[in-house]
């Protein structure tokens, strides 16, 4: 992706005994999440009642080696990767964050926004909460503590805590004796639930489970608690008092999601292909080759081949290895940032027509960059597709997407972003199209930085911020071009 939208973290646990190291089953597990979140990470493990456990900033390969792996012993664990979307990147912030309270100890792994996340805390604080992080799942874990003195079970006091927070949860808790998985009542972020042997495993993703041996068994279902002990494993629903209609973020399909991943029951490699098949039938042009931008923009361009009957090509090569500490220190060294992740391969592109296929445009910085890479390695023509709709609105459930009016689709027309990225044609994945990617008429997401159209309320203090740039927050947009796709003027 060329602008690099981020998520906030992922999650990972496991309930199992003696024959399975658990630390060893988070690691592999975050490694597949690493995607995710590569700020900082951590793993909590629970050895007969005790918790422990190691986090700190960076990578999973950078925090953990054999020598802390193995002095994490334990029946259970959970584990997570993160990336600060609400809360500062400092060690402070990472987690799972380990709880001591007046009914013992609770570990709480989280991933989404809550909405309300600022006005919970305000209340805490004036009734003596000392908050030790910036971070809504320390908010959730107040709530939690505060609820179990009362409730009879940790479950209970997490039901109980799940009707006062909105917003977006999958977590994690584990207590003593349980490991909990919930998911908030509108699924906004994925959680799923897989075996292996003997043991219950939880992730964000289903590639997690894979990657350490254990298999899919289902999706946790929004609203849903499930609870695992010695005694097995039971479910309980909190939709069934709050009604709320499912929405998960259509960006896990888009982007967030790593490609061998299937979410609520969707094939997120297909879900892209799909995307570049409707980005062919809406907006064919003849050219000679498709290529993709890497990583996400590869599979839709696979599918605009397959429905265009252009050759698909590896027309850009990605050095992996930059990244997350790659140091740009200068304004020049950031503008060459494109040219030394991304390598075009001249001899696919020299004197042809392309098509290349990008999974969004965000703030319209880079893709221009990409275009000029193209045409500087021969491309005679170079057609812009994009695999999303264009992004007009912030994200309050977990994305850092940013204000309004750092968004190039507030402040221009289609035809005029195209003329900005120097690209002959452009083309964005139609809204209304977004459900046909999924396969399903009606696939219960949430399209809000698409459409506006927010699952859930929004509070004034969270759209502070929001219309920097000289762009009401408040005001409609400025009616455009009903048309997806433009071209540069003769």
């Amino acid at each position: 992706m060329s602008e690099e939208l981020h998520e906030e973290c992922g999650v990972f646990g496991i309930y199992g005994d003696d024959a399975i190291a658990p630390a060893y089953a988070c690691y592999n597990g975050l490694l597949a999440l690493q995607h995710r979140g590569q700020e900082s990470c951590g793993i909590s493990v629970n050895d007969r009642g005790v918790i422990s456990g190691h986090k700190n900033m960076g990578l999973v390969s950078e925090v953990f080696n054999h020598e802390v792996l193995n002095g994490l012993k334990g029946q259970m664990a959970i584990a997570h990767v993160r990336y600060s979307t609400a809360g500062g990147s400092v060690r402070e912030n990472s987690q799972p964050l380990v709880m001591r309270y007046v009914k013992g100890t609770l570990a709480i792994a989280h991933n989404g926004n809550l909405t309300n996340a600022y006005d919970l805390r305000k209340e805490l604080e004036h009734r003596g909460a000392i908050f030790q992080t910036t971070i809504d799942s320390e908010v959730i874990a107040y709530l939690i503590a505060r609820e179990r003195i009362r409730a009879e079970s940790v479950e209970a006091a997490v039901a109980k805590t799940m009707q006062q927070i909105d917003g977006a949860y999958s977590l994690l808790v584990m207590s003593p004796e349980k490991l909990i998985a919930a998911r908030d009542p509108h699924g906004f972020r994925p959680l799923c639930m897989g075996k292996l042997g003997h043991s219950v495993v939880f992730a964000s993703e289903s590639c997690a489970l894979a990657a350490c041996g254990a298999e899919f068994v289902r999706d946790i279902e929004p609203g849903e608690i499930v609870v695992v002990n010695k005694n097995g494993i039971v479910s309980m629903n909190v939709n069934d008092t709050k009604k709320c209609q499912k929405a998960l973020c259509v960006f896990e399909y888009i982007y967030f999601a790593r490609t061998d991943s299937v979410i609520d029951g969707i094939s997120v490699y297909e879900s892209r292909k799909e995307a570049g098949r409707i980005l062919a039938r809406e907006f064919p042009v003849e050219a000679d080759v498709v290529i993709g931008v890497p990583e996400s923009g590869i599979d839709a361009a696979i599918g605009y081949s397959e429905a265009s009957g252009i050759p698909y090509e590896k027309g850009i090569v990605k050095n992996g290895y930059i990244g997350r500490t790659f140091i740009k220190p200068t304004q020049q060294e950031r503008a060459n940032s494109v040219k030394l992740k991304l390598n075009p391969l001249r001899s696919v592109l020299e004197g042809k027509r392309v098509v290349v296929i990008d999974d969004s445009i965000v703030r319209g910085t880079t893709c221009d960059r990409i275009v000029r890479m193209l045409r500087n390695a021969g491309a005679k023509e170079v057609h812009l597709r994009i695999s999303s709709p264009p992004f007009i609105w912030p994200c309050f459930y977990g994305t850092d997407i940013p204000s309004r009016g750092e968004l190039i689709a507030v402040q221009h027309t289609i035809p005029e972003i195209c003329a900005l990225t120097g690209a002959d044609t452009l083309g964005f994945l139609p809204p209304q199209c977004l459900c046909e990617m999924l396969g399903k008429e009606h696939a219960g997401i949430c399209d809000a930085c698409f459409s506006g159209n927010y699952p859930t309320v929004i509070p004034d203090k969270m759209l502070e911020g929001k219309e920097r740039g000289g762009v009401d927050f408040d005001k409609p947009l400025p009616p455009k071009d009903s048309t997806c796709v433009g071209k540069q003027e003769e």
